[in-house]
């Protein structure tokens, strides 16, 4: 489903942004992840053919209100024309742009795709196809996948782009203390790359994967110049100035955080149009919004629900939405007390006031989420309903758990702490409703902590409960780092500390099964799992919006080099090598 709104006039002045720390140990090294379309258990080589997948806009008035909103229609008779500077709001700013060291949210990975590209890129359907890669070959037994890159390409500094240069970033991001706990559980120790020759390059899995090139369309795809990165590496100062292979050049930097990169015009890729892309950083949602309104902003990335209904209304822009990928929710640590025991898990479901939650904070525009799946995914489980409002329950199962463990409760509540990102007096509005349905059988100490606080405390396992957000690869094998046994550990991916080996047995199976149906019914049981354990509290469907003012065309016209039409935007973050502007 499509919505577009034309634009209005935009006026220039300066924006002063406040910097802000990364929302989330981003998706690490796996991005929005897709999969090939094999079907069979033989070798199989993802190729791409010319042309492309059509797509039809569906008129306005027959989109319900929260609508997933996935591309623009292209324009007709828009003729494109060079120069201009797109400047793009962004929600938080980043502590460095360097794919194989940086913990890169939302806003990070919107800015790398101005000056990386990917190996593999993510079709209109969902397919990962190849991009800065020529092709992907897999064995037949999934295990091993054979990279040709596309000859001819340089990095912004003038090195060669070839077999050395990816498994350098490959290795670098293996070897990084945060980066690297989202790749070293999946490949062996040594053999995981081999140079084949100065353009193939052999990935070497420890488990069956048929749909591996979804892991290249994201962070681990992005190939740093190996000239700069170890640069990089000697003085991370440079992590704020990186030199990939994409449309756009790194510029400049300002006190105020506003980067700025300009137009390659070397690129291997095509014509660039525009001039220049800069980013600001502006943490307040409100003002970003108005910031766009005003003309002061030419796009501006948002998950504020509030802003979304003001963006569809207003004739005079034109928005991406998407809810098809990150999920909020109240997350539970099951590796310490009271949550490692199911009932005081069950309890806080039970009693959270989720419809409140949906009313007052999805404010009608979020659509209430059951599991990691939207209604529309071929993997939603039907039969899963997210538990809530129901505060008998929760007093009953109290009542029990308090019983037996009376050390964990005071006046026959469990005694917990529930923790968010701040300051945000949305944040804080949320903690406060939440208690309104938890203090019938909870004792809750709040805390309101620094983002990157927050993260730091949930790795290691400091927390009872937190508010998150997570999820969202466009194929749901890439969600294995966030669900696994294997990545629990002193600092843990697997942010409740779970383990469940029946559930990693369906994990594995799925990202080998190549027969739709049978893969639809694997991951169908894995959401039941995650129901069934307990350890989210399924909120809403997180909606982000892309949004563009006037005389900003071509968001949604990205093609490979093959000719087939890419998605505009995926968890937030949209690509700038077709965006033009009037002049």
């Amino acid at each position: 489903m499509k919505i577009v709104d034309r634009s209005r006039s935009r006026r220039l002045v300066r924006i002063i942004a406040v910097p802000m720390v990364a929302m989330v140990i981003a998706t690490s090294c796996s991005g929005s992840d897709s999969g090939s379309n094999s079907s069979d258990t033989t070798a199989a080589t993802v190729t791409t053919t010319a042309g492309g997948t059509e797509t039809s806009a569906a008129p306005v008035d027959t989109l319900p209100d929260n609508a997933v909103v996935e591309t623009l229609p292209p324009e007709a008779n828009a003729e494109p024309v060079a120069g201009g500077t797109l400047r793009y709001g962004i929600e938080a700013d980043v502590d460095g742009l360097n794919p194989t060291t940086s913990a890169l949210s939302a806003p990070g990975l919107l800015m790398a795709n101005a000056v990386f590209d990917t190996l593999a890129a993510v079709d209109t359907d969902g397919n990962a196809v190849p991009y800065l890669a020529e092709s992907f070959t897999a064995s037949a037994d999934f295990l091993q996948w054979t990279v040709k890159l596309r000859p001819g390409i340089k990095f912004h500094d003038g090195t060669d782009f070839n077999a050395d240069a990816v498994i350098k970033a490959f290795e670098t991001a293996r070897a990084d203390p945060l980066v690297g706990l989202a790749i070293k559980p999946f490949y062996p120790e040594t053999g995981a790359t081999t140079v084949v020759d100065d353009l193939t390059i052999n990935f070497n899995l420890l488990e069956a994967n048929a749909y591996f090139p979804g892991a290249l369309t994201g962070q681990l795809g992005m190939i740093p110049s190996p000239t700069w990165l170890d640069a990089a590496l000697a003085d991370p100062t440079l992590n704020q100035t990186p030199v990939g292979t994409g449309p756009f050049k790194y510029e400049s930097r300002s006190l105020d955080s506003i980067t700025r990169f300009v137009r390659n015009d070397d690129w291997w890729g095509g014509e660039v149009l525009l001039d220049a892309v800069e980013f600001y950083p502006v943490t307040d949602g409100d003002a970003r919004l108005e910031l766009l309104f005003n003309g002061d902003l030419d796009a501006m990335q948002t998950t504020e629900q509030a802003s979304i209904p003001e963006l569809r209304d207003d004739d005079a822009i034109q928005n991406v939405f998407d809810d098809t990928g990150e999920e909020s929710f109240v997350m539970l640590n099951s590796e310490i007390p009271p949550f490692d025991d199911l009932r005081a898990r069950q309890a806080l479901t039970y009693a959270t006031p989720r419809q409140n939650y949906i009313d007052l904070i999805g404010l009608g525009v979020g659509r209430e989420a059951d599991q990691m799946f939207t209604p529309e995914s071929k993997f939603y489980n039907p039969d899963i309903q997210q538990e809530s409002d129901e505060p008998d329950k929760a007093v009953a199962l109290a009542a029990e758990f308090c019983g037996e463990k009376p050390e964990l409760c005071t006046d026959g509540k469990i005694n917990i702490d529930y923790q968010w990102a701040g300051p945000s007096v949305v944040n804080t509005r949320i903690a406060e409703l939440l208690d309104e349905g938890w203090s019938v059988a909870f004792n809750v100490k709040f805390g309101e902590v620094p983002q990157d606080d927050q993260i730091l405390q949930a790795a290691l396992g400091q927390y009872n409960s937190t508010q998150w957000r997570q999820f969202g690869a466009e194929d749901p094998w890439t969600d294995n780092v966030w669900l696994m046994c294997r990545t629990v550990g002193f600092i843990s991916l697997n942010w409740p500390r779970y383990c469940d080996e029946a559930r990693d047995t369906l994990l594995l199976q799925g990202q080998a099964e190549t027969d739709p149906a049978k893969r639809i019914a694997i991951y169908q049981q894995v959401s039941q799992s995650v129901h069934d354990a307990y350890t989210y509290i399924f909120l809403t469907h997180t909606i982000w919006a892309n949004s563009f003012a006037e005389g900003v065309h071509g968001a949604c016209e990205r093609l490979s080099p093959e000719g087939i039409e890419l998605s505009c935007a995926s968890n937030g973050r949209t690509w700038f090598s077709s965006v033009w502007m009037d002049q």
